[in-house]
């Protein structure tokens, strides 16, 4: 793995703790990590249960979410309330990077926000606009379709399968679903109008399905400051559930593949990125391209294996804000990160296919050194990841039923 860079930015003075917003298994991972360094967390959300069961969750706070009027008042009357002034600012979930990022001059007077300001953070998050930036530095992007109405999505001439994504993550059921495939023309606009009527013709992207699954996608994970990449690696989204087209990693492993560490510099330098940050890519077997598909300027599903792996980006993270000197350090291989309760689906479902067989599986757990949920040192969210998984499931069935 290329050497993490040595950075020194002092700070006024020394944080007294952390406000993450939002998140699940990232922000438990970025809670666990700053906890074992004493540092005190407080959790600010208005869905998912899961980090505050953390015994590094310092306090929880339950709020009316990113989307609400005065949300922005809330975090700042927090703050005086609770004498927050000062602490690191993380957003951890797509709503709450936009809310933060919009909203940074306001929030920078009481927080220390790792964040770059909306106007520069947008080229990234908004899938339309990272892909013609991408372009404009030569990074391959999937084919990709611009639709701006119902009628311009009967009439399109598309190359399937393709897939609909939204333009930026969020709580409606489309942006939950992350992407859905469609194989025809008819399956097509059934999943347009269906998109559309969540999130807005506008916010709907329709591209190319690159094939191949999990094996074929990789992330760069990084930690940057004002431009400048304090530490950084890169990984193989190995398995996904479900397993053809995922909205989950289920099993992820630390690999090395320079040509992402080399454009997802070039990306990230052009907005001057200051924070934590994942960029997905997948490998376009037909040409052998690496096309980005998304960019995540927080904490991510699989942030557990930074640390596994001996690059703590939440531990780097704090020593920057703190003003110390972070160390160069390189990700350890053969290591990887499984989400066991979804890994057991997905890998049942390749064996059964053929296209895994059971010694291959079983050997992958010698590798595995972060688990999504569960750590011995903080065991209770992994029992409870058990129950609210076969609740969500549950859940969306229904939906599907009604």
């Amino acid at each position: 793995m290329l050497p993490q860079l040595e950075m020194d930015d002092p700070v006024s003075s020394r944080p007294a703790g952390v406000v993450i917003l939002g998140g699940a298994h990232g922000t438990l991972a970025l809670a666990r990590s700053l906890g074992a360094r004493k540092v005190p967390v407080w959790l600010v959300s208005s869905d998912t249960p899961l980090p505050r069961f953390s015994r590094y969750a310092h306090r929880t706070i339950t709020w009316p979410g990113p989307r609400e009027e005065g949300a922005i008042a809330f975090l700042l009357d927090m703050a005086a309330t609770h004498g927050l002034q000062g602490f690191v600012l993380i957003p951890s979930g797509d709503a709450e990077v936009r809310l933060v990022s919009q909203a940074i001059d306001q929030l920078s007077d009481v927080f220390d926000v790792v964040l770059p300001p909306w106007e520069r953070l947008k080229w990234v998050c908004e899938k339309p606009l990272l892909y013609r930036r991408a372009r404009e530095l030569g990074i391959a992007v999937p084919l990709t379709y611009e639709l701006g109405s119902l009628e311009q999505a009967a009439t399109a001439e598309l190359r399937f399968p393709v897939v609909l994504k939204p333009n930026m993550g969020g709580r409606s059921r489309f942006a939950r679903a992350k992407a859905v495939l469609a194989d025809n023309q008819e399956t097509f606009l059934t999943a347009f109008k269906w998109a559309a009527g969540q999130v807005g013709v506008e916010n709907v992207v329709v591209q190319e399905m690159i094939p191949g699954g999990g094996e074929s996608q990789f992330s760069y994970a990084a930690l940057w400051n004002q431009g400048a990449p304090v530490a950084e690696f890169t990984a193989r989204r190995t398995r996904q559930f479900p397993v053809d087209f995922g909205y989950t990693s289920t099993f992820v492993e630390i690999v090395d593949e320079l040509q992402l560490i080399e454009a997802a510099r070039r990306l990230l330098r052009s907005i001057g990125h200051h924070g934590l940050v994942e960029v997905e890519f997948k490998r376009d077997a037909r040409d052998g391209s690496m096309k980005i598909l998304d960019v995540n300027p927080r904490p991510w599903t699989w942030f557990g294996l930074s640390a596994a792996a001996g690059v703590d980006l939440g531990a780097m993270l704090w020593a920057v804000r703190s003003g110390d000197k972070v160390a160069a350090v390189s990700a350890r291989p053969n290591t990887s990160w499984m989400y066991l309760v979804r890994d057991v689906v997905a890998a049942g479902k390749l064996i059964s296919s053929g296209r895994l067989n059971i010694p291959a599986y079983l050997r992958a757990f010698g590798s595995v050194r972060a688990w999504a949920t569960f750590s011995a040192g903080d065991p209770v969210p992994g029992l409870i990841d058990i129950p609210l998984t076969a609740w969500r499931v549950l859940t969306r069935r229904i939906l599907r039923i009604r």
